[in-house]
């Protein structure tokens, strides 16, 4: 029996680790489409804030996931600095959802 079960959980291991690199991809796609990357990068300031510092600030918090989410649609300014992020209220929730995890796991490749 524990057998089957370590082999279950192997294969589900692997099936989840090609569902995030779909994942990340797309999300990676969905920010270039949506002008993401011309203020932000990975792991620099750029015009806004990195991701991996959006990450930074979030780690750890209930809700975190929502609140960058609501963040990405309505826009805003004052919490990295003066320059307005504008919103992105034309993408749908689950389009919000993939982007604000993606930031919060640093914006990954794969």
């Amino acid at each position: 029996m524990k057998p089957i079960l370590l082999s279950l959980a192997a294969a589900g291991a692997l099936l989840s680790a090609g569902a995030h690199a779909q994942d990340a991809a797309a999300a990676k796609a969905l920010a270039s489409k949506s002008a993401c990357l011309a203020c932000h990068a990975v792991d620099k300031k750029l015009v806004g804030p990195s991701f991996k510092d959006v990450a930074a600030k979030h780690k750890g918090q209930a809700g975190a996931q929502a609140a960058v989410a609501a963040r990405i649609k309505s826009g805003g300014s004052g919490t990295y600095g003066p320059v307005p992020m504008p919103p992105q209220a034309q993408l749908k929730d689950d389009e919000l959802t993939l982007l604000a995890g993606w930031i919060l796991a640093g914006a990954p490749d794969k």
